[in-house]
């Protein structure tokens, strides 16, 4: 089973939107026959056996083992994948164009750049899934606490000088058989936790002003 898998087909999304068969992939992080999902999910066997011919048909999940139970033989089923992400080349006429308009400042086009890397990353992945071979890539996470607006554009403006001095250091468009690979630096504003519906038995909680620091428009990135 793979850590994630990358769905790049339309038909394969569609199926694993259906509420059922996200019922059933999820259940199938652990292998399961039809009749064992039927009992857990609270479902007729006879349509968890549709579901998964379907996800088996678009490679969602895969059959783990036959199980022989007198005159009657059980499959047991696995899902391909512990988790999945469908990729942006689904919607590809409509997906964001991080070409159409950069602006570092624009929130939507850090979600353009981001949609660009999924679809990316997922078509290496999958080649690379194909070659039994690993990609080589690197990652980068970590969280920032600004006292100000201002420390954060400062933060930025170094944090852009930086990358750019290390691009120009290694960049070699000329170098023979050299190896073309993208550099996305993101920075935003952590959402916030969902607020809990308030009810006439909840608890009387402090009311607060605070709203998500935007900066100059309702789009900054910064």
């Amino acid at each position: 089973m793979l850590d994630v898998a990358v769905i790049e087909d339309p038909a394969a999304a569609e199926v694993s939107l259906d509420p059922i068969r996200r019922r059933i992939l999820a259940a199938l992080a652990e292998p399961g026959s039809a009749a064992a999902l039927a009992a857990r999910l609270g479902l007729a066997r006879q349509k968890v056996n549709y579901h998964l011919k379907e996800l088996e048909r678009h490679g969602l999940v895969e059959l783990a083992e036959e199980r022989r139970k007198g005159n009657v033989t059980e499959r047991v089923y696995r899902a391909t994948a512990a988790s999945y992400v469908i990729s942006p080349a689904v919607l590809a006429a409509v997906s964001p164009d991080p070409a159409r308009s950069p602006d570092q400042l624009s929130a939507r086009w850090l979600l353009a750049l981001g949609s660009r890397l999924v679809q990316e990353v997922g078509t290496l992945l999958t080649g690379a899934a194909r070659a039994q071979r690993r990609v080589a890539s690197f990652g980068i996470d970590a969280e920032v606490r600004f006292a100000s607006a201002a420390d954060r554009t400062a933060f930025a403006d170094g944090l852009a000088e930086a990358v750019a001095t290390l691009v120009a250091r290694y960049h070699d468009e000329s170098a023979p058989g050299g190896r073309s690979h993208r550099v996305v630096v993101g920075l935003h504003q952590i959402p916030a936790a969902p607020v809990t519906p308030v009810t006439p038995d909840s608890p009387v909680a402090p009311v607060s002003d605070a709203a998500p620091d935007a900066g100059p428009g309702q789009e900054n990135a910064r």
